[in-house]
């Protein structure tokens, strides 16, 4: 009883009628046009001009739908609402191309043509279901002030008649569950974007998922190193309050570099969210113009780091040196968390076989402990590695320390050797 009565059914058939009362101009219009051409005065009079003016109202239809690209949209919304089809198997924009406009035609004229039967149907066979239904009740039904034929007050008819109503209105209901569930099947076809409409959303869609995720990376990297940094040099800072009071001024100059240029970078992100790009916003940072200052900060919450950096400045290709930048980044984050305040970080950055290697190493001897939900640092490196064509490595060695390697390639010319502690 489901498949006939149940809510799915019901607004389907609730589909269809809409699609008869939108069918009616047309019937209208073939009339017009067949009436004074069979000579009739009104097609009401006569059920086969009736059929006939239908049927000469659909390719009419057809047409208007065609040429009226916002047909697809309002018929796919109301498909999507009435017919219980996966929204995003219909489309949601207007039909452009010739092909789209043509399935869009096609949908109208089936929806139309099923939607005036069924229409058609509902007002004729529930009346006479009815009376047949409530003809063995009214036996007096059956004499000639209603015109009934005679056989219908035969007791054997009488018995038939509530069967035959009953079936009448359930043959209807089938009809419409039929019809519907017909229409349902050929909505994503024609109501839905072409497989190249598709390719074109699901390439939008990567692109977009490879924006978040970069924007994902940046943010993680840029706050998440700010934030170690700063809560490492206001502990530092707070440790020896009292006794250096210079090292309190130099903690509290570098925490507040530190939220100037992260806020700064985040403004950057922000502006490519808000607008796809970030135009008059800080640059963002590069391994060959930014690398002191990311040093000097880190050393400023008391943390000894020892960092041999074989590079010429500005050789590095500006993305490369982009994302060299947020892997050392992320590394002294990450050696923050593993080593705390007090043990040293190694960090190598230099130039092999036509490949930038980047190494930092730290002792798992502190007591810092992790981020809460942390744990995405490193597979960001590994993927922004990945995208530039090189190879990350990280985790605990023999010796009792912990390793991040990356190999990264790249052409340069004559590298040169400093080095800092």
């Amino acid at each position: 009883m489901g498949l006939l009565f149940g809510r799915r059914a019901r607004r389907r058939w609730v589909h269809l009628v809409l699609g008869g009362a939108l069918a009616m101009p047309y019937v209208f219009v073939g009339e017009a046009v067949l009436g004074p051409a069979t000579g009739a005065h009104s097609a009401f009079g006569s059920f086969p001009l009736q059929l006939a003016s239908f049927a000469a109202g659909l390719p009419l239809a057809a047409l208007t739908a065609a040429l009226f690209p916002m047909a697809r949209p309002l018929e796919a919304g109301a498909a999507r609402a009435l017919c219980g089809i996966d929204p995003d198997a219909l489309a949601y924009d207007a039909a452009r191309t010739r092909g789209a406009k043509a399935r869009t035609a096609g949908w109208f004229a089936l929806h139309l043509g099923f939607g005036g039967v069924i229409s058609g149907m509902s007002l004729a066979v529930p009346p006479f279901a009815a009376v047949l239904m409530v003809l063995p009740v009214a036996v007096g039904l059956g004499d000639t002030r209603l015109g009934l034929p005679e056989v219908l007050g035969e007791p054997w008819a009488l018995a038939l008649e509530p069967v035959a109503g009953g079936a009448l209105l359930a043959a209807l209901a089938g009809c419409a569950a039929g019809c519907g569930a017909l229409l349902a099947r050929w909505a994503p076809a024609l109501l839905g974007p072409a497989p190249k409409d598709r390719l074109a959303a699901a390439e939008a869609r990567a692109a977009d998922l490879a924006v978040r995720n970069r924007l994902a990376r940046e943010l993680h990297d840029s706050v998440g190193h700010a934030l170690s940094a700063v809560t490492l040099q206001a502990g530092a800072a707070r440790r020896v309050l009292d006794s250096d009071p210079e090292f309190v001024r130099e903690a509290l100059a570098a925490i507040e570099e530190t939220t100037r240029r992260t806020v700064g970078e985040l403004d950057a992100v922000l502006g490519v969210l808000r607008d796809g790009d970030a135009p008059g916003t800080a640059p963002a940072p590069t391994l060959d113009a930014d690398l002191d200052g990311l040093l000097r900060r880190t050393r400023a919450g008391g943390q000894r780091v020892t960092a041999t950096v074989e590079a010429a400045a500005g050789s590095l290709p500006p993305l490369l040196s982009r994302e060299a930048y947020r892997i050392v980044q992320e590394g002294l984050s990450n050696a923050l968390r593993h080593a705390g305040g007090q043990a040293g970080v190694d960090l190598r950055i230099g130039v092999a076989d036509d490949h930038l290697e980047i190494a930092v190493e730290n002792p798992l001897n502190g007591t810092a402990p992790s981020r809460p939900g942390g744990g995405h640092g490193l597979r960001g490196i590994a993927d922004r590695a990945r995208l530039l064509g090189g190879t990350a490595e990280a985790g605990p060695q023999h010796d009792g320390t912990w390793r991040l390697r990356v190999r990264l390639p790249i052409r340069t010319t004559g590298p040169t050797m400093k080095e800092s502690a």
